[in-house]
């Protein structure tokens, strides 16, 4: 077009940048200096697409600076740059646009509220959430549709409301795809997984096809309850549907038979895969580690490096991991070092608890101290935890005895901190001080959490709670485990109690 001489005007450079906002690749920068020498660059048109075109790309600052020039701000202009703090996860300036707005009475339409449920959604603000679903949607001044609904959904389930996300499921006069996937992704949220794959059988049942979104919840799902028999159910229906195998849904299709025991599965599909991001690459060589296979991990670490997909931060803990469960030590600390000097990544505290854990299964206790103690900032309790259960292995108990104490000062309404030092103490045979434990934490009303456990018998999923008798079975269940335990005191297998209450 420009070659032929034909002059633009501003829906050429609107739509131009329209397609640079969904392809994310590249720097409007560009277009936004011709759009300025033609003399565009005021046109409310052009302003608002290169507000989304900055945001989308991630260029927030250079959104911020268009917003600051536009002279008459309208309702699109407010809800692209709300919009633009969201995608960016700067949720609190996204509230805070929102407020301005308000104040400059700008009315606001279905695309504003998605953009501000969201935000409430990220900080976990429920007053927010309600004022906006009470003063909005419920008095019907912006349409309630599915996208507004799903928005509702999926702040309430982000603020650990599942039950008030049902319930505005229920009230949804459309539901589709989309309703369903938000209602199973919000039960996934707040840890209630049964009913996420209940959902999913209702979704199922109401003949609602489900796409990739939905899948991936679902795959979620089993990973977290070992249900493998219905993962295997939905990679066949993802087989028959032809559905398109993105990087999410191969990611999550991975992570489950990972996590249910199947490596093998897992690694078939990883193989099968024409394209891989550094998504699928992640959770395989978390998979190989999670199953103790430390060489193969490492060797899938090398085969991404060589592929020319960089890592990123959740690649090296699993790679961490995998050296650690291996004991590969040296290899180890040379890629903790690498993170920052060579791929530019900066270790946080997950990877200091990965390295502690290393150091202190190879019973080099004091290097691990030192590196909590060089950390750049606040070691987390899960660094701790990490370097009280190498004192407890390799019986340092005079430092376990100060990591615990510790511990139930970083954490004191968890009740695993204070059986984790009375354990310690009985272990010694230090049994006033463990009495002095249990003491202490029912003097503090801390109670301890009954445990949990789940299994899958022939496609059924039965969860167990300890001495828990609401089962249909638990009778002959009890009864097995009376007619076992004998057995067991007859080995003198003792179990470590410490290595049960880590799970």
């Amino acid at each position: 077009m420009r070659q032929l001489g034909v002059l633009p005007d501003p829906y050429s450079y609107s739509l131009l940048l329209k397609l640079l906002s969904r392809s994310k690749t590249e720097n409007p920068n560009q277009i936004h200096a011709q759009s300025f020498k033609f003399g565009f660059s005021s046109d409310s048109f052009v302003q608002n697409s290169l507000l989304s075109a900055y945001s989308n790309g991630g260029y927030l600052g250079f959104a911020c600076q268009v917003f600051d020039e536009i002279y008459q701000r309208d309702l699109v202009s407010w809800t692209a740059m709300i919009d633009g703090y969201v995608k960016n996860n700067q949720p609190n300036q996204g509230l805070d646009c929102f407020m301005k707005m308000r104040l400059m009475n700008v009315e606001v339409d279905e695309v504003t509220i998605v953009s501000v449920l969201s935000a409430a959604g990220m900080v976990g603000s429920l007053w927010l959430g309600k004022c906006v679903h009470g003063f909005y949607t419920e008095p019907g001044r912006v349409k309630w549709d599915v996208y507004v609904g799903a928005a509702l959904l999926n702040m309430y389930a982000k603020c650990g409301c599942c039950d008030e996300a049902h319930k505005v499921f229920n009230e949804m006069s459309i539901r589709n795809v989309v309703s369903w996937s938000s209602l199973i992704s919000s039960y996934l949220h707040c840890s209630r997984v049964k009913e996420a794959l209940n959902v999913f059988q209702d979704m199922l049942i109401k003949q609602v096809k489900p796409n990739e979104a939905t899948l991936s919840s679902v795959l979620t799902a089993c990973a977290q309850l070992g249900a493998l028999d219905q993962g295997r159910w939905v990679h066949t229906y993802i087989k028959k549907s032809n559905l398109n195998m993105n990087s999410i849904l191969a990611t999550a299709l991975i992570d489950m038979y990972a996590k249910c025991g199947s490596i093998d599965e897992a690694f078939a599909v990883f193989e099968n895969l024409p394209k891989k991001d550094v998504y699928p690459w992640t959770v395989m060589i978390n998979g190989l580690a999670m199953h103790g296979h430390s060489s193969s991990s490492l060797k899938v670490f090398a085969q991404m490096l060589m592929s020319g997909v960089r890592p990123n931060e959740v690649t090296f803990i699993g790679i961490l991991c995998a050296c650690s469960h291996g004991g590969l030590v040296d290899e180890g600390i040379r890629l903790f070092d690498s993170m920052d000097r060579i791929f530019g990544i900066k270790p946080n505290v997950d990877h200091y608890g990965c390295m502690v854990d290393l150091l202190g299964r190879a019973a080099r206790l004091n290097e691990a101290l030192n590196l909590i103690e060089r950390m750049p900032t606040e070691p987390s309790a899960g660094v701790w935890g990490a370097l009280l259960g190498a004192c407890m292995i390799h019986k340092d108990f005079d430092l376990g005895e100060q990591i615990g104490k510790r511990l139930i000062e970083l954490q004191p309404s968890w009740s695993g901190r204070y059986m984790r030092l009375a354990n310690l103490y009985s272990v010694c045979g230090r049994w006033e001080e463990a009495a002095l434990v249990r003491k202490l934490m029912k003097e503090k009303g801390v109670e301890k959490i009954a445990g949990c456990s789940f299994i899958e018998v022939d496609g059924s999923i039965h969860e167990f709670i300890a001495w828990d008798k609401s089962h249909l079975q638990s009778k002959d269940i009890y009864v097995m485990l009376d007619a076992i335990n004998p057995h067991l005191k007859l080995t003198r297998n003792v179990p470590d109690i410490f290595s049960l209450e880590n799970g």
